[in-house]
């Protein structure tokens, strides 16, 4: 066992809400699209007589802990280390057919904000990576040293939302062509060295990093075809929730639910239905369910998690 895998821990955000969501049948199959330390998958499973959890991780040390917490489920349990983007082929490959529930924790788990060297983390100094999963190819080291000024300024702008964006492109373009940003430290520096003395955004790299994160991991880009094939693999009845942290997140999620339980795509102006596309899920929320009083004293990193909820129909 690999060090990670041996102190990988991550505490699972709104579990209970998440439990409760699912309306668990013990004879049921649940997909579990981000197993991270199997904390959410663990509850799930524990639920199941004749039933079967699927845990996904696209983070080899992500699974190898998810196993050895689930070991005691064994034989109600199937680990598949993939990106939950292709759920429709790994249920497939399973001979799955439908599924009762499915679950996605988005965004990046406390583990591998806390593991140094993965570079998630503006606290700590390390190699510019944040892959995910470290099979990848792309690094935020490419995206740093190698993305055009377009590029770049899409990117803080788009996934960030950061204000400064043109004066950060700028010093990463100057500071590139003295030598490569290898670190997250120096990358941090220069964010830093062009933010204003006195501001409220909190600390000056966190947008920057969200951004950065977010492109290595096509994170954004995965959630609609996500949800979707979540959609198609639920059975009538069946519960798909989705818990993010940041407001791109969400409001891809609430659009993609929208969508989906709207059916109809014809314009507004035409007097009848020609696309033929009938509803799929009811939306079960339409506010985001958020973390409770004592999860925010216990947990400060669930202050900015929103659940939704939608059943199939």
């Amino acid at each position: 066992m690999n060090k990670e895998v041996n102190t990988f821990s991550h505490v699972s955000v709104m579990l209970h809400e998440c439990i409760d969501a699912l309306r668990i049948d013990p004879k049921g199959i649940y997909v579990d699209c981000t197993a991270g330390g199997g904390g959410h998958s663990y509850e799930i499973v524990s639920r199941l007589t004749e039933g079967r959890l699927i845990a996904i991780d696209r983070d080899s040390a992500a699974i190898e802990a998810a196993g050895n917490r689930l070991s005691p489920f064994s034989d109600k349990v199937t680990l598949v280390h993939d990106n939950f983007l292709n759920l429709s082929d790994i249920l497939e490959g399973l001979g799955i057919n439908k599924v009762n529930g499915v679950l996605m924790d988005l965004g990046v788990s406390s583990h591998q904000i806390d593991t140094a060297d993965r570079g998630f983390s503006y606290m700590k100094d390390a190699p510019l990576d944040m892959r995910m999963n470290r099979e990848d190819s792309l690094t935020a080291y490419e995206v740093v040293n190698r993305y055009s000024e377009e590029e770049l300024r899409r990117i803080f702008f788009e996934y960030g939302e950061e204000k400064y964006t043109p004066k950060i492109v700028s010093a990463i373009l100057k500071r590139r062509e003295e030598s490569p940003i290898e670190t997250t430290g120096q990358l941090v520096d220069i964010v830093a060295s062009v933010y204003p003395r006195r501001h409220d955004e909190g600390h000056p790299a966190k947008r920057v990093f969200q951004a950065i994160r977010i492109e290595v991991n096509g994170e954004l880009d995965i959630i609609s075809p996500a949800i979707k094939a979540a959609t198609d693999a639920l059975d009538i009845g069946g519960i798909v929730a989705v818990i993010t942290f940041h407001s791109l997140e969400d409001r891809a999620v609430k659009n993609e639910f929208s969508a989906l339980a709207r059916g109809c795509t014809c314009p507004p102006d035409f007097p009848v239905c020609v696309c033929g596309n009938k509803p799929k899920l009811k939306v079960l929320n339409k506010k985001p369910i958020l973390p409770s009083a004592q999860e925010l004293e216990s947990n400060s990193r669930s202050g900015s998690a929103k659940l939704r909820t939608a059943i199939k129909i």
